[in-house]
């Protein structure tokens, strides 16, 4: 266990190091006037602290040919005045505003907030669909995905979360995040369209799992997609870490099993008591030594993902990275606790195999 825990370490520190953050030539010859239409997918609800600055991103992207699908479900919600804004300055980009719940799923999408009703589903015209973010792609890859980095919360978005999406490329896995990929229209016509997704909270992997059933291949992007949401509390970061938790628990049960010893404390006692009876090493030396490699670790990778120096003190990313490596054992017991997701403001029951039902209030 101890070996292939600083295998699987040492292998994603050297690809985020290698990989993440090259400016790699395109080997793609297609003109630049000539390379596919992509639709850029954008649900929302309320208003965020940088929420403007953060739509206006899409509509100055350098790309020939592109469309923005801005959707909100309810007809009162302030974003609709923040995107009308962004659509009167920028009137030569092919961005429209869906409101209604017509727009969206009645329990469907956890990341696109569920926002896939028939009026936006024939609006999706390019060759490629976007959530987020757009990267290169060509003619073998169907699927590109983009680590999430988040200004807020790069202890984790640089830590532990890309350990699991880096080794699972690698290993050929299907690992996605909805919150950044790109993927080709057409493949998923062929596995019956968006609208077949929304009966999952975790649509993104499902959407994997079928672009993989029909012989695609997948590619990780060399660029971390960006995060900027504004404030965030340490309460708001574990009902996220929860929920997700849930997800996994639902859809792999072997979760159960094996994600509480992939983490960094119960890893280290657990490797430390059988250091101890097969070499009889003090147990507590040994695990504040296991902890110490893993936060060194943890410290490298995060610097490869970054692409740099980072933006905070050693002081500062030791105290995060202690917080959230002693929240997740209280993380996995609050999703076994609880079968159910809050999301925005509706409530959901999982079922097996990841679909979810509403929960309405009598």
């Amino acid at each position: 266990m101890e070996f292939s825990t600083y295998f699987v370490s040492c292998t994603v520190v050297i690809s985020s190091c290698r990989r993440l953050h090259l400016n790699k030539k395109a080997t793609d010859k297609q003109p630049y006037s000539k390379l596919p239409g992509v639709s850029l997918l954008k649900p929302l609800k309320g208003v965020d602290p940088n929420l403007i600055n953060n739509l206006e991103t899409f509509f100055e992207l350098d790309y020939p040919k592109y469309e923005v699908l801005l959707c909100v479900q309810d007809h009162d919600d302030p974003a609709i005045d923040v995107c009308k804004k962004l659509l009167g300055k920028y009137p030569n980009v092919d961005a429209r505003l869906f409101i209604g719940k017509q727009c969206f799923s009645k329990v469907g999408l956890q990341i696109t907030k569920k926002f896939l009703g028939n009026q936006l589903l024939n609006s999706v015209l390019k060759d490629i669909v976007v959530f987020t973010t757009i990267n290169r792609m060509n003619s073998t890859k169907m699927l590109v995905l983009s680590l999430a980095l988040s200004c807020f919360l790069q202890v984790y978005f640089g830590t532990s979360h890309p350990r699991s999406y880096i080794s699972a490329n690698l290993t050929g896995f299907k690992c996605v995040t909805g919150m950044s990929c790109l993927m080709r229209k057409d493949v998923l016509d062929q596995a019956g369209g968006l609208i077949a997704f929304a009966q999952y909270i975790a649509e993104d992997y499902f959407m994997a799992k079928a672009i993989a059933d029909r012989g695609w291949k997948f590619a990780m992007a060399t660029q971390v997609a960006m995060q900027n949401s504004g404030s965030y509390s340490i309460s708001q970061f574990q009902s996220r870490m929860i929920r997700w938790a849930k997800l996994r628990i639902n859809m792999l049960p072997a979760t159960i099993i094996c994600e509480p010893i992939s983490e960094c404390f119960v890893a280290s006692l657990v490797i430390g008591w059988a250091a101890h009876h097969v070499f009889r090493w003090d147990i507590m030396v040994f695990f504040m030594c296991h902890c110490l490699a893993w936060f060194i670790f943890d410290y490298i990778q995060l610097r490869g993902v970054q692409g740099g120096a980072l933006c905070f003190s050693k002081l500062d990313y030791a105290v995060a990275w202690f917080i959230r490596e002693s929240m997740t054992i209280y993380i996995f017991l609050s999703a076994l606790w609880d079968p159910t997701i809050s999301w925005r403001t509706g409530r959901y029951r999982l079922r097996c195999g990841g679909t979810a039902e509403e929960i309405l209030d009598v």
